[in-house]
């Protein structure tokens, strides 16, 4: 009876040991499905993906006409032109036009054989010379506000730096932790779905944020460039050993894109600029990929900066159990 008891006891043990052995096993290849499943899940989406350039805005597009404005400059200076220069030069040209044919046909030697005497004319001359005053006048004061507009610009909410060389460009982003990246012109081989038109499409765009305010600040490391972008109404000049400043702001995002107009060496004409004006949030999405892929630490406005070990709150250690009274220590002392 003894013996088949211990006979049982053993076998259980046994069990157990095999119960035990099992389930640690199977614990880690439980723990490994997860890690397995993730090696495996697709890609996640890149944070950045290329807008595709809307066809006539940003561009040129075959036609006459300056390209639609969209910076509050351009479109101050389009209206001075439209609404005060243009209609000038057509009256101006209108006039003098038909004043030379009047003069042509009026005094013409078959209808005045004998030629006026007349040396001067008092009043034709204080108009000839009032007149043209008061239209420089009249030109002026919305070209001297748009002037002061131009090189006055408010607080900076992005600052980029613009390097022309020979012959493409590079930027710097000093406000998120330095991003830096060269903009060469693409091959036509290199185009995609979302490029632009061959000889204005760069492997690397200018990306900026919609609404904000952007100042530019531009040098050369080589010979005299110049950073232009007719759609934003901007042109400054990038002077090897100093720097220039201009400023932009575009409220409609989209693709816009512009050209060195200085002429700066052989390839002058294959020196391109394109920028990218994103909605706030995706702009901050591309600064994100931009300082991962450079390996830089996530700095800048509205972009969130790594919590440090020593700031980060230090995690509750787990309460110390409480030493148990020795039994003796308990009891009262027995009396003498």
């Amino acid at each position: 009876m003894i013996g088949r008891t211990v006979r049982i006891g053993l076998a259980a043990l046994i069990l157990s040991g095999a119960t035990v052995a099992w389930a640690q096993d199977a614990a880690p290849a439980a723990g490994a499905a997860p890690v397995a499943a993730a090696a495996t899940a697709p890609d996640a989406a890149p944070l950045y993906q290329r807008m595709a350039p809307t066809p006539g805005i940003g561009q040129p597009d075959g036609g006459w006409d300056l390209q639609t404005p969209v910076t509050p400059i351009g479109k101050e200076a389009a209206s001075l032109a439209q609404h005060v220069l243009d209609p000038l030069m057509v009256a101006i040209s209108l006039f003098v036009l038909g004043l030379l044919a009047w003069v042509v046909i009026r005094y013409r030697a078959a209808a005045n054989p004998t030629p006026s005497t007349t040396t001067h004319n008092f009043t034709i001359e204080v108009i000839w010379t009032l007149l043209p005053a008061l239209i420089l006048v009249f030109i002026a004061v919305p070209s001297f506000r748009l002037l002061a507009n131009q090189y006055d610009p408010p607080k900076a909410d992005v600052t980029i730096k613009a390097t022309g060389h020979q012959w493409y460009w590079s930027y710097e982003y000093p406000d998120y932790g330095d991003i830096s990246f060269d903009a060469l012109p693409k091959e036509a081989k290199e185009l995609g779905p979302n490029d632009g038109p061959l000889h204005l499409e760069v492997d690397n765009r200018v990306v900026v944020p919609a609404g904000a305010t952007v100042k530019m600040l531009i040098t050369a490391a080589d010979v005299l460039h110049s950073w232009a972008m007719p759609a934003f109404w901007v042109k400054m000049d990038a002077i090897p050993g100093r720097i220039t400043e201009t400023w932009f702001k575009v409220d409609r995002p989209g693709v816009y894109y512009g050209q060195c107009s200085e002429l700066c060496g052989t390839k002058h004409g294959f020196m391109p600029i394109a920028v990218e004006v994103l909605p706030r949030e995706k702009f901050l999405d591309w600064v994100r990929m931009k300082q991962k892929e450079g390996g830089i630490t996530p700095v800048g406005p509205g972009i969130a900066a790594p919590v440090s070990a020593a700031a980060a709150p230090a995690a509750a250690a787990p309460a110390a159990p409480a030493a148990e009274t020795p039994a003796a220590a308990a009891e009262p002392a027995p009396a003498a």
